[in-house]
């Protein structure tokens, strides 16, 4: 069945998890539109036929298009979401099913209405963001849409061809915990938050990277979102071409493929996925594509149940554990110890995995706690960056200096 063939009200695309890198590049008569309200991956009667046809335009996409991977295959074409799909739920449903409360996008829609030349803002429980987390989501979906428009998939593999090589981002982390015994530094570049504002009026990205690096910090991360903290790709791409050593973390709010070769186009070394936003099989799928781009991804998780799903993905290095309640924003670093307690840290000291603590960590005391939780690297960026000079805040947050 040619795609040319359906209705414009038929039409699907599989924005979301299994093939939104490949739609970004098709030829019209193979994209897959998805429901824009609800996003829904299929329809009951509809669900099979279409995932067959995404199937088909995969394998012949990974054909012309080498270095995109085909998420139909291999173990994420067998995993619970793609059955749960071809049974007609909602990418939030699934999502849902997981322990999600992040939804992807409005699902009743935008509240904007316009009645001839006027324009209303009727607001309800279905376009109002829960969170700060799902209005950052919900603004993201939208400037990623914009963003793919202005620069398609194809100028981005075109950029790849000359971005700088990739870095040894996790060879870093365990060099540093080996030098100094003490967990890693990844050092964040960060101009502003949405709970605190602006944390740094003065802020020069690269000056304040030379001065993480002068510290002692292994890695960093850097910000690159617009509207709620100020960052940008541009800031990300100043620092790679300003000489910076240390292996770098794109610090995205990542919902789609085409933001990693983004970030590895601006000289990213390793990106951020959070499981409070992203499905299984979401994760499953970025992490395939950023192991052919040469990124490695920090899983970042925030309580047992997203420890306990992140645990049962194959090949994750990174884990990050935010102690920031998401809800409330409320910070409690015995969260790192809670999570890596019994069985599930014996099962990441099995398998190699290196823990990040992330969020309230101020003083030599908190690394001392998360390190003892069983730690080996922290992501720390308020309490550097609002410092006249990060590198000897470094100093004040270890309690000693880690650059020698």
């Amino acid at each position: 069945m040619e795609a040319t063939s359906m209705s414009a009200s038929s039409r699907f695309s599989i924005s979301r998890g299994i093939c939104s890198s490949s739609a970004a590049t098709a030829p019209a008569k193979r994209r897959l539109d998805v429901t824009p309200a609800s996003g829904v991956i299929g329809r009951r009667g509809l669900s099979q036929r279409v995932l067959r046809f995404a199937v088909r335009a995969q394998r012949s996409e990974a054909k012309d298009s080498p270095g995109i991977p085909s998420p139909m295959s291999d173990s994420i074409a067998n995993c619970i979401e793609v059955r749960e799909w071809e049974m007609g739920k909602t990418i939030d449903e699934i999502a849902a099913s997981q322990g999600i409360t992040i939804r992807r996008r409005p699902p009743t829609g935008p509240p904007q209405h316009y009645v001839g030349p006027f324009e209303f803002r009727l607001q309800n429980e279905g376009n109002t963001p829960r969170n700060i987390l799902e209005e950052i989501i919900w603004n993201k979906d939208v400037e990623v849409s914009q963003m793919k428009e202005r620069r398609s998939l194809v100028m981005l593999k075109k950029a790849l061809e000359n971005a700088p090589p990739v870095r040894d981002f996790v060879g870093a982390l365990r060099a540093s915990y080996e030098r100094t015994d003490m967990p890693a530094l990844i050092a964040e570049v960060k101009k502003a938050s949405p709970s605190r504002g602006v944390l740094r009026e003065d802020f020069d990205p690269v000056q304040i990277a030379s001065a993480y690096e002068e510290g002692g910090a292994a890695c960093l991360s850097v910000l690159t979102d617009k509207k709620y903290f100020q960052g940008s790709f541009e800031n990300l791409e100043a620092i790679r071409n300003a000489g910076i050593k240390c292996p770098l973390l794109c610090k995205e709010f990542i919902i789609d493929p085409w933001q990693l070769y983004c970030a590895r186009s601006k000289g990213a070394d390793a990106v951020l996925l959070i499981a409070a936003v992203l499905p299984d099989v979401d994760i499953k799928y970025l992490t395939k594509i950023c192991k052919i781009l040469g990124l490695v991804a920090l899983v970042e998780v925030h309580n047992e149940r997203e420890m306990d799903r992140v645990l049962g993905i194959d090949g994750i290095q990174l884990i990050g554990i935010n102690n920031r309640n998401l809800e409330t924003f409320e910070v409690d670093i015995s969260n790192t110890k809670k999570l890596l307690g019994g069985a599930r840290g014996e099962a990441i000291r099995e398998r190699g995995i290196i823990v990040v603590g992330e969020s309230g960590l101020f003083t030599p005391s908190d690394i001392a706690y998360v390190q003892e939780a069983g730690v080996k690297a922290v992501l720390v960026g308020e309490s550097l960056v609002k410092q006249s000079d990060p590198s000897k805040g470094i100093a004040g947050l270890f309690g000693k200096d880690i650059s020698k």
